[in-house]
């Protein structure tokens, strides 16, 4: 354990002498109080640390002492209804140390130590284990927390046991004499090892017909949402949570305001999960650094989410993990590389800003789990992005384009009249589309791409005719253009735009959303039809089964929608002959 002194210190920045035989992105104790840091650079005996906590009043030659250790988290029960902070300290029990503001240089580990937990076996003396292999079971509230054989270790297990365990006492030794516990570390900017990484076959259900139906993204896919303030980012992120069919979510608020991570923090704890009915922060874990925390513990706030992310996939369930926002995260590397002199790039941000990134989302995807049992997990990682202004050109939001999967585009316009999510329909894709189109195909309809395809043209469509309308008016389009904006409001308002507290439209399962899309699709078909018998646009848009389309969202019963292009037939395909 190597001892120096601080030399300089600049904001978060930190040098320290006399540090020679350090390693890289070993965790370092600065000053009298121990403030947590990192070595990030390393020149002659000279190390350069990113310090966790704020360094005011840190003195020139206090102590510097290096753990030899790299920064790493504690992994086991417990993690699951956790509130930390960047580098997985609990909030709550910090609360309880230090009061209403935590102090600096406090330490509490990331699990509880203290706690028991009851252990089922599954493995008995005799059998052979290696990494990734189940040896027993913990229950976590609904959950079954696998334990696992850490990576690197395989043996003969000698003696295993069952009963109530702390997660530091062993419960498992092989015939090496390694004993295993409930607990493992891992350092956060190592990925966790698997066997093979799968194509994205399986999308991702989230019940938001705009995702589910136009863009969707795939289990162990990518996905990011880029807006201005107030567009809806945290809101999409909160029910993309709550509705996605993943067992674990995990929410890093990285950078965000106080308040709406006060907000999160007091709502996630009330939510029901829909699909087990029990609270939902059972099965999430949040991780809050909000922006007047210090700036180095955001940069690691995403690194610790995500290594917890990969924990549970190591397990065989299906992880969301939703970083609000990365905008914050690759703000805070600006911040640091200014503190070290680095060559600035684009706006400022260091130039390894695009690398940084794709190593982030590349620890995204759905694999085969380490161990002898044949079991898959993925991780998908949504990313909100906070450009100034809702400029998508600057450097965060066109490097995440090159990484991520699915483009959400949160528009300020849409948000403004209401209309949400506010994701705009134009400026969005998604390059899933091909993979996903056999299990819809399978499992949904056979005719879905294709419907997917007539949507998406009639309202580029509208965008053409929209230009024209405000240059000489409505009146002057021809009459089947006049039905194309009719079925693309309809479009907009009936199908894209859906409640986030509808007790109903909340959640659009896959059957409703794609019998709504049918039905608005037969309505334009029995409208051009109409057309073409000589009855005029008016008479067709004054029907009343117009205001039955409008309710769909409404209606809980999918038969009651199907019987929608019944009511189409009898009244639009009778016009005609009653005239």
């Amino acid at each position: 354990m190597s001892e120096g002194y601080v030399s300089r210190v600049s904001g978060p920045v930190v040098i320290a002498g006399n540090m020679l035989g350090s390693r890289m992105y070993d965790v370092v104790l600065v000053g009298d109080e121990q403030l947590p840091g990192e070595i990030i650079r390393l020149d002659g005996d000279e190390a350069v640390i990113q310090v966790y906590e704020d360094t005011v009043g840190l003195k020139i030659n206090e102590p510097v002492v290096s753990t030899d250790l790299p920064l790493s988290v504690e992994l086991g029960p417990g993690l699951l209804s956790s509130i930390y902070d960047g580098v997985q300290r609990p909030l709550p029990a910090l609360a309880d140390k230090t009061g209403s503001f935590i102090s600096r240089g406090v330490s509490i580990p990331g699990l509880d130590h203290a706690k028991k937990w009851d252990f089922v076996p599954q493995c008995k003396p005799g059998d052979k284990v290696g990494a990734g292999d189940c040896i027993g079971t913990v229950k976590e509230f609904h959950l079954e927390h696998r334990i696992l054989v850490p990576p690197g270790i395989a043996g003969t297990i000698r003696e295993i046991a069952g009963g109530s365990f702390t997660v530091d006492e062993p419960v498992c030794t092989l015939d090496d004499a390694t004993t295993l516990t409930l607990m493992q570390r891992w350092p956060v900017r190592k990925s966790r090892p698997y066997r093979t990484k799968l194509d994205p076959a399986l999308p991702l259900l989230t019940g938001q017909r705009i995702f589910d139906a136009l863009f969707p993204v795939t289990k162990g896919g990518t996905a990011m949402i880029p807006g201005g303030f107030g567009t809806g980012k945290t809101v999409s992120e909160q029910t993309l949570a709550k509705w996605s069919d993943t067992q674990i979510v995990v929410y890093i608020g990285c950078g965000e305001r106080g308040n709406e991570m006060t907000d999160v923090l007091s709502e996630f704890p009330e939510l029901v999960d829909p699909r087990t009915e029990k609270p939902l922060i059972h099965r999430t874990i949040l991780i809050a650094n909000t922006s007047n925390m210090p700036v180095a513990a955001r940069e690691a706030s995403i690194y610790t989410g995500i290594t917890i992310a990969e924990y549970f996939r190591d397990m065989g369930y299906d992880v969301a993990l939703m970083a609000d926002s990365t905008s914050r995260w690759g703000e805070a590397l600006r911040e640091v590389s200014g503190r070290l002199e680095e060559m600035p790039g684009e706006e400022g941000y260091p130039a390894y800003l695009a690398s940084r990134l794709a190593a982030f989302y590349e620890r995204a995807g759905r694999v085969v789990c380490l161990g002898s049992d044949e079991c898959m997990g993925s991780i998908t990682i949504v990313g909100a992005v906070s450009p100034p202004g809702g400029d998508f050109s600057e450097p965060i939001t066109q490097n995440t384009l090159r990484i991520a999967g699915a483009f959400w585009a949160l528009d300020t316009s849409l948000a403004n009249r209401r209309h949400f999510p506010a994701i705009n329909w134009i400026k969005s894709y998604s390059l899933y589309l091909d993979s996903v189109e056999g299990w819809y195909g399978e499992h949904v309809a056979d005719d879905w791409r294709e419907l997917r395809e007539r949507a998406m043209f009639l309202l580029q469509k509208e965008v053409e005719l929209q230009e024209i309308v405000q240059l000489v008016g409505p009146d002057a389009l021809p009459e089947s253009e006049k039905i194309i904006l009719e079925v693309t409001r309809m479009l907009r308002e009936d199908f894209l735009q859906q409640s986030a507290y509808d007790p109903v439209d909340s959640f659009c399962p896959l059957d409703k959303q794609y019998w709504m899309l049918s039905v608005i699709l037969y309505y334009y078909d029995a409208l051009a039809a109409g057309l073409n018998r000589g009855v005029s646009s008016r008479q067709l848009l004054d029907l009343p089964v117009r205001t039955d389309i409008a309710r769909m969202k409404e209606l809980s019963d999918v038969a009651a929608i199907k019987a929608i292009i019944d009511d189409i037939d009898r009244s639009i395909y009778t016009v005609g002959v009653e005239q």
